[in-house]
């Protein structure tokens, strides 16, 4: 089951610069801030930084909307079965964050994520 909007993730080929223009601009510093992942909670919803690199080919470009579920692996099975393609297999990224994405039949990649870190305030 979906339980809404959690993260919008955009590609920076350099993390460190990425964090510091988006911790500005923002006017936050992130939640989360890891080589593989930086995270700001904007408002109860997250914008993360992906860093660039191997295998960023595969994935979109652009930005990506993650879609928060409880469980990350049987969306992704469920969400191919319903005729989407792989574009990342359920995968831990760290600190017990799941993320997956799909292209939907119409070309458009859509991200399912199991944060168990982040919560929408209060």
């Amino acid at each position: 089951m979906f339980q809404g909007l959690r993260t919008v993730s955009y590609h920076t080929p350099d993390i460190a610069k990425g964090k510091e223009w988006y911790s500005k601009a923002l006017g936050i510093m992130p939640y989360f801030d890891q080589p593989f992942y930086v995270g700001f909670n904007v408002g109860g919803y997250e914008l993360g930084l992906v860093p660039d690199g191997e295998g960023s080919a595969k994935r979109s470009s652009g930005v990506v909307a993650y879609w928060g579920v409880d469980d990350v692996s049987a969306e992704y099975k469920r969400l191919l079965d319903l005729g989407a393609t792989s574009v990342e297999e359920a995968k831990d990224v760290g600190d017990g964050i799941i993320v997956a994405s799909v292209k939907d039949p119409f070309g458009n990649t859509f991200g399912i994520i199991h944060n168990p870190h982040f919560k929408l305030p209060s």
